[in-house]
């Protein structure tokens, strides 16, 4: 059976879809042979419900009906943000190359998730203020030394946001080379969920009050200040195109993680998406390639208020709801050993016939 799937790839290769985009060539025949593999092991139909689903989408994702999560890796991208100058943040700016410090020690909660679930951990740093050793883990990456304060002038130019983004692009790339198939990214940046909110409001349309949450611990009368704030910035630009509203309200480390997923899918990659900030950088990404979506898992819900909204406006249903809100892609981390558990029981778990198995009349 999978041999006759690989005929028919070869004789297909240049098979698209109504829109003139690739699309895979046996994206009917294979789906019905996946779910056939599906229903048929020793199980009642349906009984392991979305990991059901995820086999499914990960064999769509791959071509075959023997997929694979082969190398994983998590990219975290550091910035720092002009905006947190405004104190939209209960932490100092500092936090963001402090906590950079803690992934090379080892010590944050990414570390201990891909430590555990052998996840290779790579840290860039996209636009940290601050110089970082030569001898540590760190990937120099820097585009600028953060953006620019958005109340007083757009958060990047289009040089900056276009460089950032091939950091990402690169990094994937760099990870495809080793024999990666699988990818998340996590970042780090104090005032990053500034960003994040503008961008929701930007291409959901939804209102910045219903976009903007506590971040990393903000109190009420802390909360409303950020929000007005916020509704300063979105109502002071204008812009047009994707690239320009990335350009003006996203951040370094946000453009790098847009240009990452793009590369990932172009890559035909499986996707791990985190929380509210990694999903707004999909959302931006999908501005640019709606078709990445496709290649998309996500992982969990985030307890910062918007995630849920985003998750809706993309018609999606995230594996976990921990509560979690702690960014640097923990959560995605976390729901790796699902997803393997999906591709390992449609590889190794028994079908009806080979078991013996009276099945279903």
């Amino acid at each position: 059976m999978e041999e006759k799937i690989k005929n028919a790839i070869a004789d297909n290769k240049h098979a698209t879809n109504v829109e003139g985009k690739k699309k895979s060539p046996l994206w009917g025949d294979l789906e019905g042979l996946l779910q056939h593999k599906i229903d048929n092991k020793t199980k009642p139909l349906g009984s392991l419900g979305v990991l059901e689903e995820i086999a499914l989408q990960v064999g769509l994702v791959q071509n075959t009906l023997s997929p694979k999560i082969e190398n994983p890796a998590h990219l975290v991208f550091a910035a720092d943000h002009g905006l947190a100058d405004e104190g939209i943040s209960p932490y100092p700016k500092d936090v963001t190359w402090q906590m950079v410090m803690n992934f090379c020690a080892g010590g944050a909660s990414i570390n201990v998730f891909c430590r555990q679930n052998e996840m290779e951990l790579k840290v860039f740093d996209v636009g940290v203020d601050y110089d970082f050793s030569e001898n540590l883990p760190v990937v120099n990456a820097k585009i600028a030394r953060g953006t620019c304060n958005m109340r007083k002038e757009p958060a990047m130019t289009i040089g900056e946001c276009r460089a950032a983004m091939e950091v990402g692009c690169k990094a994937v790339r760099v990870e495809v080379a080793k024999g990666c198939n699988t990818v998340a990214c996590g970042e780090m940046g104090i005032g990053n969920t500034s960003s994040s909110s503008l961008l929701m409001h930007k291409f959901t349309g939804h209102p910045i009050e219903d976009c903007t949450g506590r971040g990393s611990g903000l109190g009420d009368k802390q909360l409303d200040r950020k929000t007005r704030i916020l509704k300063e910035i979105s109502e002071k630009y204008d812009p047009q195109s994707a690239e320009e509203v990335l350009t003006t309200f996203g951040g370094l480390e946000i453009a790098a993680m847009t240009g990452a997923y793009l590369e990932a899918k172009k890559q035909n990659m499986i996707i791990l998406i985190d929380g509210f900030i990694s999903t707004a950088a999909l959302l931006t990404a999908i501005q640019f390639d709606a078709s990445v979506k496709e290649n998309c898992i996500f992982c969990h819900s985030s307890d910062e208020k918007g995630h849920k909204l985003m998750l809706e406006f993309l018609g999606v249903k995230p594996l976990l709801q921990l509560g979690m809100r702690l960014g640097e892609g923990g959560g995605a981390a976390v729901a790796l050993p699902l997803v393997k558990s999906a591709v390992n029981f449609l590889n190794e778990m028994s079908s009806m016939e080979d078991a013996g198995v009276s099945n279903k009349e």
